[in-house]
């Protein structure tokens, strides 16, 4: 994904105009379309800026992830830092076996309680 695809679908999911957007991080609108029609490489620092605004991570919006707030080691156990690992190994086809194990696993939980 383009990051300035996804820095128009983070504007479009706010239901926020490009005129309002801009108004709220005070800039030239120009320069934000700029940004958004993928004429001017985004800046690292307005990049920030737009994680904080969204309060999403930075790789959310560099397209490296579709977890909005991404996956640091700080926000994972050494175990489910190891099963990331592990699964990164796996063919296309035996992630998709591993996931449709967890779901099983899920709904089975769910139905427990």
């Amino acid at each position: 994904m383009k990051l300035y695809s996804r820095i128009r679908d983070l504007r479009e999911d706010e239901d926020l105009t490009q005129e309002q957007l801009v108004n709220k991080l005070q800039m030239h609108k120009t320069t934000y379309t700029n940004y958004e029609q993928g004429k001017h490489t985004v800046p690292l620092d307005f990049a920030a800026q737009l994680s904080v605004f969204y309060n999403v991570s930075l790789d959310y919006i560099a397209g490296l992830t579709n977890d909005k707030k991404g996956l640091s080691k700080s926000q994972l156990s050494d175990y489910e830092t190891e099963v990331i690992h592990k699964l990164r190994t796996l063919s296309e086809m035996d992630k998709g076996r591993v996931l449709g194990l967890i779901d099983a696993l899920c709904d089975k939980n769910e139905a427990n309680k």
